[in-house]
C-alpha cells in the first residue's frame, strides 16, 4: 500500500468512526459556512435553534452532538484516548477526566482545568475533525492506564471489531518498545473488559487459563482455571435480573454435575479489588489441592493396610 493510499484509507476509518458517534460533520468556520452558501442570517437562526452551536470565535458544530465531543470542541481539540473510547463502548478501567488531543500551534486555548487531559501530538486526521482516529487514541491510552487496563481496551476493541490485527499492529507502532511486551498477552475473544483483567491476574499466578471453553451441558463459560474451576466474570450489564439469575444458577448446577467449582466474582471487584478476588481464588485452590493430598494420603494407607487373620 502506498503512502498516499494509506492516509487515504486512514482518514476514511477515521470519519467513519466520528460518524458511528454524530460527529461526522467536524468543525465548521464562519467563512466556511459563508462559501457554502448560508448567509449571516441563517447562520444566526441556526444558531439561535441549536442546527448549530458555536464553541469559539468563528467556529460552529452541529447541534445535537454528543456532550463529550462538543467540551472537546470547545476547548480547541478532539476527543482522544479513553474518553472517545468509552464514548464507542470500548473498555477503559477509569474514564476520569476529559481527554483531548490538541495539534501544535493551535491558539485560543481555555486556561487549564483539573477535569481536562491535552495530548499534544500531530494526527493524520482531517483538520476538521472533532476525534481523533481510533488507532491514535487506542495508543495514548496504552500510555494513560496500567498496563493491564491498557491490554483489556485492546482486547475489547478488537473483540467488538472496531480494529483488526494490521490496526493492533500499527497501534504498538506507535508505542515505545517497552510496550511490545503487551501484545503476546492479548485475545481478541475476552468478551468484556472485566474477564480480560481477570484472565491476566490468573495468569499471574502461574495457573492454567483457558478462555470461552465450551462445556456439553452447561455451555460457553468465560474462564477456567487448572481444568477444574470456572471464572464467570459477572457484570450488571448481563447478569442482572432474576432471569439472568435463574440461568446463571442453572449452568452452576450442570457444571457442578460434571465436577466443577464454579466463582462468580463480580466485575467491580476485578476491577477495583483485584487482590481480594485473587485471594478467593487462591483459596479455593489450595483447599483442592489439600483435600486431593488428603484423599491420596487415606487411599494409599487403606491399601497398605494388612489383612486381619
Amino acid at each position: 500500500m502506498t503512502v498516499p493510499q494509506h492516509q487515504a484509507m486512514y482518514q476514511s476509518r477515521a470519519a467513519a468512526v466520528a460518524a458511528s458517534i454524530g460527529a461526522g460533520d467536524g468543525t465548521m468556520t464562519y467563512a466556511e459556512l459563508r462559501r457554502r452558501g448560508a448567509s449571516r442570517r441563517q447562520i444566526d437562526e441556526a444558531t439561535a435553534g441549536g442546527r448549530l452551536i458555536r464553541v469559539r470565535k468563528g467556529t460552529y458544530i452541529s447541534g445535537g452532538c454528543q456532550p463529550a465531543i462538543l467540551t472537546a470542541a470547545r476547548n480547541g481539540g478532539r476527543l482522544d484516548c479513553v474518553s472517545l473510547l468509552a464514548l464507542l463502548k470500548v473498555f477503559v478501567l477509569h474514564p476520569g477526566a476529559m481527554h483531548v488531543q490538541m495539534d501544535y500551534g493551535s491558539t485560543r486555548i481555555p486556561a487549564r482545568s483539573q477535569q481536562l487531559v491535552r495530548h499534544w501530538r500531530a494526527t493524520e486526521v482531517e483538520h476538521a475533525s472533532l476525534v481523533a482516529p481510533l488507532v491514535e487514541a487506542l495508543a495514548q491510552a496504552c500510555r494513560c492506564q496500567p498496563p493491564r487496563a491498557a491490554i483489556a481496551t485492546l482486547d475489547s476493541a478488537w473483540h467488538l471489531g472496531l480494529v483488526d490485527e494490521q490496526d493492533i499492529a500499527e497501534v504498538f507502532r506507535r508505542l515505545p518498545r517497552r510496550f511490545r511486551v503487551l501484545r503476546a498477552h492479548l485475545d481478541r475473544r475476552a468478551e468484556s473488559g472485566a474477564e480480560s483483567l481477570m484472565r491476566l491476574l490468573l495468569r499471574s499466578q502461574g495457573w492454567t487459563v483457558d478462555v470461552q471453553v465450551d462445556i456439553s451441558g452447561v455451555g460457553r463459560v468465560d474462564l477456567v482455571v487448572d481444568g477444574w474451576l470456572i471464572i464467570e466474570c459477572d457484570s450488571e450489564e448481563f447478569h442482572s435480573g432474576w432471569e439472568a439469575g435463574k440461568r446463571d444458577r442453572r449452568r452452576d448446577l450442570a457444571a457442578a454435575a460434571l465436577g466443577y467449582v464454579t466463582l462468580r466474582p463480580i466485575a467491580e471487584d476485578i476491577m477495583y479489588h483485584p487482590e481480594r478476588v485473587l485471594s478467593t481464588v487462591r483459596a479455593a485452590i489450595e483447599h483442592r489441592e489439600l483435600m486431593a493430598g488428603v484423599h491420596k494420603f487415606a487411599t494409599s494407607h487403606t491399601k497398605a493396610r494388612p489383612t486381619a487373620r
